[in-house]
This record gives structure tokens, C-alpha cells and sequence, in this order.
């Protein structure tokens, strides 16, 4: 089926998110649609999909003109869409949630699951997919619920399968499976369009590429282009993809983590038995799929949880206890991973966000009084520092980029001497140029004696800034190994292998010869 877009155009008040976007996706080919974050791409699917009607343009299904009200409209066509964010119910078996919105009853009203059964089945061996269609989706790894959400658009006869941004919750092995699982539906005829921001699998899985920036297409590229050309069609300027960090020099051990566990308000374990460290001098990188404690241990450290057994400290000073003042005030920096909710104050000026965690003391202010003069000077001198992109440093926060929002985070966090940096998912949303500027100043504050914790979904990322690697699993650690630890290892362990077993399992596999397959011991002499 081919699908075709004529100058679509969808505005929310002054705001253009698409602007005049021409797209022809041909019968049975992935056509992938790259761009940053912010670019459009959702938006763009969400009216091919029928969320949003278009302000202005034409949808073209077999060269026939198409509109939909809803996305029930877009099903009918054949357009099928899996979203970044799962629409399954937990509680539900698989073949309740593919039935759900398209249910068939017996007699009496009664739920007939019978014919879904047989069609999971169906399409689960054709496709190699392994879904139980009895299995409970809460019980389900997230690449076979991700497979789920597949199935339940193939059972409705998708033609067009839209992916937006699928890999983000899934481990290496996981999005190797789905490229594949993408070829076999492409060579079985389905169109796809993947939505992804990620250039390393868009050119493994593609046979055309569509770069979209600021809302318009910029032009388009076989799957052979380079990563720096199209990076620098995602960015409009040439881009060094390449991190330029000499290897560290770790000195003292001053950050202890020990045995630490988190726990919710009904006594979940949410964080188990964690320990590791981190020396003055070198980046610690915690690596693992979205929800496997991650977020419990920085907010553990910044004291923002509140069931917390075990031991932090810094220097030798108990963290764990303190109030989240307490904490700033021992030397840590923290960068949250949600800046918008958690980083800044949106309503107030750039210039008040660079002091939100300074303004109580001198020179910002004196007994009790802002020292605005010296604020307004800091505040320019911040902004020209970090590049910070904005006509004023008395903007409002919220009328900045992603990428400029970040920026004044890491600004403020990196304006005072620390004795600890943590940073949670430093670029989420960032564009490719501003990532280029976080991970340089990142690995300055290395370089300058500061012990570092990057908390990273994107492997890239881990890779490119660590220099060794713990991975959580479950709320459990799963090892920490050497930054140069290869791809297929994290992947085992991201997906609940301990380091020595995944190790064991690559050697198995590949023979003794097999690279960075290494682990390192902890810092108490046992293996990680």
C-alpha cells in the first residue's frame, strides 16, 4: 500500500509544528522519518493517524485522497500505529488487549476470544513473534509487549505500520530483534514508517531516509549516507559526532554507595542491595531500560526518597537522612532527568533560574536581600558561557529550545565547586549540536576532579562518556564493567544477566577471542 502526503501543514495558534510536508512512502518499504526531538515527527504521525486533523494539506492512501476524524477512520484505511508509549492494559491477557476497541461477542453478549486467539497465533508464527496469547501483558518483557502492539495492528489488517520512536524502551538484543522482525514485514509486503531521532538505526534498518527539522522537510537520503551528513541535515551545521576525552585518571574513591535499597509506600523493593563508588577524576555511567531503579538512586542521593536503608556518603559524610538542602549544600550537582518539571521554573527569567540553588547566599544576595545587579551579571555571563540561545537572559525559562533549557540547568548546577556531579539523562530531548556542547562540559567537569554519574537510556551516550558502567536491572545491580565494554554484553545485562554470566554466555558464543567482553572487579575485590 502506498501512503502519500501533500503539503501537510499543522499549526497550534502561532505555533507551525509542520509546515507544507511532502511524503510519499512507497508499497513495502521502511521509510524512516529522522529528526531531533521537537522536529514534528509525532506530530506529523499523529494526523497521519487521525489524532490530529491537518490545518491544511492531503492524504493520499493508493493515490486516493483520505481523511480521517479519528484513528478508527485510519484503521479502516490500513494504517496502523504503535506509539512510543505502550496503550496496553496491564491487568489484561494479550488477547483481551487485541480484541479491545475491535471486540466480537456470542450470543448473549458474551466476549468471543477464540477468533483472536487463533489470529495471535497465527501471526506470532508467522513472524517468529513468541506471544502467548494467554500470557498477562504485565508479566511481559517490553520488547514482547512492544510485539503486542504489532500484532494488535496486523490483526486489523494494517497495510501501513507507523513506529514512533520504538526503540527507546528496548536493550540491544531487543531492538535487533525488532529490525528484524521490521525486515519481515516489509518483505512480506507492509509499508513502515519508523520514526526515530537514533542515526545509528535508522541507516541499519532503512531504505529511504526524510529528514525533518523545525517542522519541514530538509531533504532526504539513501541508508549509505553518512552519519555526519545526516546529522548535519537533523541540525542545519556540520557536527562532530566524535567525543574527543582522554582516558581518566581516576585519584581518590570519595563517592560510597553501600548496600542500598529504596522501597515504596506499600514496601516494594524498588532499588535492591546496590552498591558502587565512584573516584574523583572518572564518569560513572548507570546504564539499564527506563524503570529499573535508575531514577530511585539519584533521588535516593539528592534525598528525595523516603523509605531508604544503607549508607551514601560523600567525603566521608552521610548522605542519607539529609534534606535535599543539606545535600546541594555538602557539594553535589544534580541535572534531573525532566528539566521541565523538576530543573526549572518556567515562569521565571533565565537569570533566576541560574540561582534557584545559589540565591541564600553571597555575593546573590545579603542578609536576606537578592543582589539583582550581581544575579543580571551572572546571568549574562552564564548564558554567554554555555551558549545559552536567547534574546535575553530575562526570557522566561519556558520560552526556550530543549536543548537551551538544558543548558541553563547544566549552568547552574556546574557554578559552584563540587564534590560530586549527577546528571540523569543529560541530552533527553537535546539536539545533536547541543549534545556535542553537554558532553564536553560533562567531561570538563571530569577533567577537573569531580566524580561524575551519568544516569543514560541511550547507549550511545553511555558508551561515548563512560568510563566504566554499571547496569540495573530490576532494582538490582547487574555488575559495573570497563566504558569500552561492548554492545552485546550491556544488552545481556540490561536484559538481567550478571556481568560474569553474560561474559560467560559471549564467550560461549564467540569463542575466547571475543572483544571487551571483560568485567572488572568492585571496589570490595569481588567480580561485578
Amino acid at each position: 500500500m502506498k501512503l502519500e502526503l501533500r503539503g501537510i501543514t499543522k499549526s497550534f495558534g502561532s505555533l507551525v509544528a509542520n509546515d507544507h510536508i511532502d511524503l510519499v512512502v512507497e508499497s513495502g518499504e521502511i521509510h524512516s522519518l529522522l529528526g531531533e526531538n521537537g522536529a514534528g515527527k509525532s506530530t506529523l504521525m499523529n494526523v497521519l493517524y487521525g489524532l490530529y486533523e491537518p490545518t491544511s494539506g492531503q492524504i493520499l492512501v493508493d493515490d486516493k485522497p483520505v481523511k480521517f476524524s479519528g484513528p478508527a477512520d485510519a484503521m479502516a484505511a490500513g494504517i496502523g500505529m504503535v506509539h512510543q508509549h505502550f496503550m496496553l492494559v496491564p491487568v489484561f491477557t494479550v488477547a483481551e488487549n487485541v480484541a479491545l476497541g475491535a471486540e466480537s461477542t456470542s450470543f448473549g453478549g458474551v466476549l468471543n476470544l477464540a477468533e483472536t486467539r487463533r489470529k495471535i497465533r497465527e501471526i506470532s508464527d508467522r513472524f517468529g513473534f513468541d506471544v502467548d496469547p494467554d500470557a498477562l501483558v504485565e508479566d511481559l518483557p517490553v520488547g514482547v509487549q512492544q510485539r503486542v502492539e504489532i500484532i494488535k495492528a496486523l490483526v486489523r489488517n494494517s497495510k501501513i505500520l507507523i513506529l514512533d520512536e520504538p526503540t527507546a524502551v528496548l536493550t540491544p538484543q531487543e531492538t535487533d530483534e525488532l529490525m528484524d522482525i521490521m525486515g519481515q514485514l516489509r518483505d512480506g509486503g507492509t509499508s513502515i514508517v519508523f520514526i526515530s531521532h537514533k542515526l545509528r538505526e535508522v541507516k541499519a534498518v532503512s531504505d529511504t531516509i526524510t529528514v525533518i527539522r523545525r517542522g519541514k522537510v530538509v531533504g532526504s537520503a539513501p541508508p549509505d549516507t553518512s552519519t555526519t551528513e545526516l546529522a548535519a541535515m537533523m541540525v542545519g551545521r556540520a557536527v562532530n559526532l566524535t567525543l574527543d576525552k582522554a582516558d581518566a585518571t581516576p585519584g581518590e574513591e570519595t563517592f560510597k554507595v553501600t548496600n542500598l535499597t529504596v522501597m515504596n509506600d506499600a514496601g516494594q523493593r524498588l532499588l535492591d542491595d546496590v552498591t558502587l563508588s565512584v573516584s574523583q577524576g572518572e564518569i560513572l555511567a548507570v546504564a539499564g531500560v527506563q524503570g529499573n531503579g535508575q531514577t530511585e538512586l539519584t533521588e535516593a542521593v539528592l534525598g528525595l526518597q523516603r523509605h531508604v536503608l544503607g549508607s551514601i556518603t560523600l567525603h566521608g559524610q552521610e548522605l542519607v537522612g539529609k534534606t535535599v538542602r543539606q545535600v546541594l549544600d555538602s557539594g553535589v550537582g544534580f541535572v534531573p532527568e525532566d528539566r521541565q518539571d523538576d530543573g526549572l521554573v518556567g515562569e521565571l527569567s533565565i537569570a533566576e533560574n541560574l540561582v534557584l540553588d545559589l540565591y541564600t547566599r553571597a555575593p546573590y544576595s545579603k542578609a536576606g536581600t537578592l543582589n539583582k545587579a550581581f544575579i543580571a551579571k551572572n546571568a549574562v555571563d552564564k548564558v554567554a558561557e554555555f551558549d545559552v540561545r536567547a534574546q535575553s537572559s530575562q526570557d522566561a525559562a519556558d520560552t526556550l529550545s530543549g536543548g537551551n533549557q538544558q543548558k541553563v540547568v547544566l549552568a547552574r548546577e556546574l557554578a559552584r565547586p563540587l564534590k560530586l556531579f549527577i546528571a540523569s539523562q543529560p541530552t533527553r530531548g537535546v539536539d545533536v549540536g547541543s549534545i556535542e556542547f553537554l558532553h564536553k562540559r560533562i567531561v570538563a567537569e571530569r577533567d577537573s576532579g569531580t566524580p561524575v554519574v551519568i544516569v543514560s537510556t541511550e547507549l550511545d551516550e553511555v558508551l561515548e562518556l563512560a568510563d566504566r558502567i554499571a547496569v540495573l536491572f530490576a532494582g538490582k545491580l547487574m555488575g559495573i564493567v570497563p566504558g569500552k565494554s561492548s554492545r552485546e554484553l550491556l544488552g545481556l545485562m540490561m536484559a538481567g544477566l550478571p556481568a560474569d554470566e553474560a561474559q560467560q554466555q559471549l564467550l560461549e558464543q564467540h569463542g575466547p577471542g571475543t572483544p571487551d567482553a571483560t568485567t572488572e572487579p568492585t571496589s570490595e575485590g569481588e567480580p561485578s
